[in-house]
């Protein structure tokens, strides 16, 4: 996924530069899925986090729920009060900040252009090309790259019938940079159609 990541960097930065600088960016999400081709099983199903990913925090909890919510929609259903679950929905997340590097100043000076020496356009020695001074400091542009990982497992022997990963990026600065967005854009989009085309990435705007 580290090239999807440099690809998603650059989209955004160059969304960015273009952009006036008070304007914030998201960009798509790339999506892969994986699974076997046949009919998927519905059953009841329960969400946990990955294996080694320590105990399950509050920023856990929020991209768990938007794959819950995305799930429920897609067919399975919450296990009956003291009741296992079928199926567990094993759920992996990352978030990053990445640097982009400046931004050129939205403003300005031009000096040359073809003024003549006396001071105006015409006859005489020519200034050609021009020349540009930015007014103010380069500015820095951050994004966060967010990753969502899921793995369907069929409780009863382990056996992972279907998984996908999500990843998207967007400036620091934007609504989409908040983790409780991110999460439900990012489930949404690896959910959508499911269960998908097994083993094409796709982006989902």
């Amino acid at each position: 996924m580290k090239n999807v990541a440099y690809g998603l960097a650059i989209a955004l930065a160059a969304s960015s530069l273009g952009a006036c600088a008070t304007t914030t960016a998201s960009g798509p999400v790339e999506v892969t899925r994986f699974h076997l081709g046949a009919p998927l099983e519905h059953g009841s199903l329960a969400v946990e986090p990955l294996a080694g990913g320590g105990a399950a925090s509050i920023e856990f909890k929020t991209y768990a729920a938007a794959v819950e919510t995305e799930l429920l929609q897609a067919g399975f259903t919450t296990p009956p009060q003291g009741a296992t679950a079928q199926y567990l929905a094993v759920v992996g997340f990352a978030r990053t900040a990445q640097d982009v590097g400046p931004a050129r100043s939205p403003v300005s000076i031009g000096l040359g252009g073809g003024v003549g020496s006396g001071g105006y356009r015409g006859g005489g020695v020519s200034l050609g090309g021009g020349i540009s001074f930015p007014i103010g400091k380069p500015k820095t542009r951050e994004i966060v790259l967010t990753e969502l990982s899921v793995q369907i497992r069929r409780r009863s022997d382990g056996t992972v019938i279907w998984e996908g990963r999500a990843q998207t990026g967007a400036d620091v600065r934007a609504v989409d940079a908040q983790a409780n967005v991110a999460a439900g854009k990012l489930a949404n989009a690896l959910f959508r159609g499911f269960p998908g085309e097994s083993g094409r990435t796709i982006t989902v705007k």
